[in-house]
C-alpha cells in the first residue's frame, strides 16, 4: 500500500492543474473581453498621459 500513499499527491496535483488550465482556456474571450480589453486600454492611456519619468526618458 506504500505505492499507492506515494501516487496520490501528484495524482491529485495533476487533477487540479488540469482543472485550473481549463477554467484559464474557458474564460479567455467571451462576452467579457470587449469590457477587460477597454479596461486594459484605458489604464494603458492613463499611465502614458500621466506625466513623470517613463522608462524611455532615462
Amino acid at each position: 500500500m506504500d505505492y499507492v500513499s506515494a501516487l496520490v499527491p501528484p495524482v491529485v496535483m495533476a487533477v487540479f492543474f488540469i482543472g485550473v488550465v481549463r477554467v484559464i482556456v474557458k474564460t479567455q474571450g467571451g462576452a467579457a473581453k470587449a469590457k477587460e480589453d477597454a479596461a486594459v486600454d484605458a489604464a494603458l492611456a492613463r499611465a502614458e498621459a500621466a506625466p513623470g519619468a517613463s522608462a524611455g526618458d532615462a
